[in-house]
């Protein structure tokens, strides 16, 4: 039995499913809905607000944009704004887990549903290895605070620089003199992995438990954030912020290159939004509260991100600030004397409870990223395997917690594995690269759903239509642009390892698509996943699905 909508017709890369065909699986999903708009909104916040601005903030301000971070901000969060407006058309339309890859799914076809589904694997996945990697430093920070970390994780040297055992990756990345190596550590970053299991162990209990996980570090964080911004208003030094605009030195390097550079590296941190869509199929009312999820949350972590930026580089000459942890920087730069506490540090200093609960802050704040872009990534797998584009284990639902814990499990194992090994930090442009291409399907998804099927209800209306859409497109690829041409030089000059790891990524997806995917798709065979009804022979997946057609 076919499932609605399918015929035999067209190109089999092609095929589409029908937008009746999604909302019938988003009416019959598995997964339980208990998220609600603040809950949404919270997850949106809890993924934005993060990595972005405990570490990325001051490395491109040191190093691309000078006190015009601002600025960068302000053309991230215009690109992800048209973006985020075509996502909650798209969601209030077809609130189904899976967001971006399903909305390929529906207009694009199965090749580009593909494509998309590799690309937030890739946004996803990388990205949680990078924050774990991130959220391991602030731990093993704190704990030397109290003298604990010389015992557990005691320094190491490896050729280039030092760290402490047990929460170093296995490679790293040494540039000196214009070479690039990676020379072997000796150890792992076990806490990273720890960091990362954990999380995982919470999807698997249940995403209403780690929602209301979530919720709780989402007001810790802000409340940390708003606590710096108001503390640190006073100790603003204005002759910091000049030149505004440093003068250009290079590529991306400052000037209005380095604006948009630092703008293309920024992206990496508004992935979060994207989990809101990703959580559709999880929302109680998805049209109504996906929308306020994702527009809401981009507004409340651009404002936030913009006011943090300027109070740090009012405080730090910005050059100073090429640094993991830049807030704690300008916080002790501030020389905070009144919030010195009477409890003596391992070095001997008093503790400092502003410098404390920054650390915390960055913390809990780093652990939230982790949680929802875990999350993200599991949904994602979910969708792609009750398609049949992945293998089955990935959409089991477990019994009694109705989550997709093999999979979830499966795939923190995974990120795990990468964060304690791999020289994360060189794998930022990829993760922007893949979340900037990523939002520009979704807002081409826009155009051709509203072409093909204009009398559709849409209970969101992109601002502003087509155009709106269109200058999504524009913004989006010029920031994936800004990410690419840096590849390419790096790989002609001294470093192809991101070229190299891009295309070996873009590989090992065209592999997988053409050994399992082309040949299980649940589609091409004519199955309803939400009755699991066969046609005759997996032979006759050949031609099926729909194919440039009004459904």
């Amino acid at each position: 039995m076919s499932a609605d909508g399918l015929r035999p017709k067209g190109n089999r890369l092609f095929l589409r499913k029908s937008v009746a065909q999604i909302q019938k699986e988003a009416a019959k999903s598995e997964l339980k809905r208990t998220l609600g708009p603040i809950n949404l909104m919270s997850l949106g916040i809890g993924a934005i607000i993060g990595a972005g601005i405990f570490v990325l903030t001051g490395q491109v301000a040191s190093a691309n944009a000078g006190p015009a971070i601002m600025l960068s901000f302000v053309v991230a969060s215009i690109a992800c704004a048209l973006a985020g407006l075509c996502y909650a058309e798209l969601a209030s339309t077809m609130p189904v887990s899976g967001s971006a890859y399903t909305y390929a799914y529906g207009t694009l076809g199965e090749v580009f549903a593909w494509i998309m589904g590799w690309l937030l694997v890739l946004e996803y996945g990388v990205a949680a290895s990078t924050v774990a990697v991130g959220w391991s430093g602030y731990v093993v920070s704190i704990l030397s605070d109290f003298g604990i970390s010389q015992q557990i994780f005691p320094a190491i040297q490896y050729a280039g620089g030092e760290g402490p055992q047990w929460a170093t990756p296995l490679v790293q990345l040494v540039q000196e003199a214009g070479a690039t190596s990676f020379p072997m550590t000796g150890t792992f970053n076990l806490v990273a992995a720890i960091g990362i299991a954990a999380v995982c162990g919470l999807l698997v209990l249940g995403v209403s438990e780690s929602a209301n996980i979530n919720n709780a570090i989402v007001v810790i964080k802000i409340i940390v954030l708003l606590t710096f911004i108001a503390v640190g208003v006073a100790y603003v030094n204005p002759a910091n912020w000049q030149p505004f605009i440093p003068e250009n030195q290079g590529p991306g390097q400052f000037g209005v290159e380095g604006i948009f550079r630092g703008a293309a590296i920024i992206f990496f941190a508004y992935v979060g939004f994207e989990a809101v869509s990703t959580a559709a199929a999880e929302a109680k009312n998805p049209s109504k509260d996906v929308p306020i999820g994702i527009l809401g949350a981009l507004f409340v972590c651009t404002l936030i991100y913009m006011a943090v930026a300027a109070v740090m580089t009012g405080v730090v000459p910005y050059l100073e600030l090429a640094s993991p942890a830049p807030i704690a920087v300008a916080i002790d730069r501030m020389g905070l004397e009144w919030a010195d506490l009477p409890i003596t540090l391992a070095d001997g200093s008093p503790m400092n409870l502003i410098s404390f609960l920054i650390k915390i802050g960055a913390i809990t704040g780093l652990s939230s990223v982790m949680l929802v872009l875990c999350y993200g990534q599991t949904r994602v797998f979910y969708t792609m395997a009750r398609d049949g584009l992945l293998p089955k284990a990935f959409a089991v639902i477990h019994p009694k917690y109705r989550t997709p814990w093999i999979g979830t499990i499966l795939l923190g194992i995974l990120i795990a594995i990468a964060a304690a090994f791999l020289p994360i930090s060189i794998l930022g442009d990829l993760v922007s690269l893949g979340t900037a291409t990523a939002f520009s399907i979704v807002c081409l998804s826009v155009i051709v759903l509203r072409i093909r099927h204009p009398e559709m209800p849409r209970p969101f209306r992109v601002p502003g239509g087509i155009p709106t859409a269109v200058a999504g497109i524009a913004a989006c690829l010029f920031l994936a642009y800004n990410n690419l041409v840096p590849m390419f030089q790096h790989a002609a000059e001294d470093n192809p390892l991101p070229l190299m790891l891009l295309g070996g990524y873009a590989a090992i997806g065209a592999v997988l698509y053409a050994a399992y995917g082309f040949w299980n798709s649940k589609l091409a065979k004519g199955i309803d996943i939400t009755e699991e009804t066969t046609i005759s022979s997996p032979a006759e997946a050949m031609g099926r699905g729909v194919d440039n057609q009004k459904d």
